[in-house]
């Protein structure tokens, strides 16, 4: 099964991601978004898959402090801009692995995908 974890490298949660893949000796390639950037095609199937308002990280700095006017109104098409250009505000980590989405970090479910 191809793993690929998507993120930002020095983000405390996908340090704890990796680490737990690591400490269970799963193979993943790591998609660093400073480094490598993300295209639409990729938040598009993701948004379709588990809507927006689920890869949208609305919690973090980069989306609070956007002015007002950008926060606003927010449709499936404007959170897919907003994250094209500042892909810090897509939520992290976002694992694909065999088909399958996750998209945080919760120990519990990354044991029932990958099991003990």
């Amino acid at each position: 099964m191809t793993v690929t974890i998507y993120g930002i490298r020095n983000c405390d949660t996908m340090k704890k991601a990796r680490g737990w893949l690591d400490g269970r000796g799963t193979a993943y390639r790591f998609h660093d978004y400073k480094a490598e950037g993300i295209d639409r095609a990729h938040l598009e199937r993701w948004c379709a898959e588990l809507g927006w308002e689920t890869v949208l990280n609305r919690q973090g700095m980069t989306f609070r402090n956007l002015p007002d006017a950008e926060k606003q109104d927010l449709t499936g098409e404007k959170a897919i801009a907003l994250m094209l250009k500042q892909p810090s505000m897509i939520k992290r980590p976002v694992l694909e692995a065999g088909g399958k989405l996750l998209v945080g970090f919760k120990p519990e479910l990354y044991e029932a995908e990958f099991g003990a």
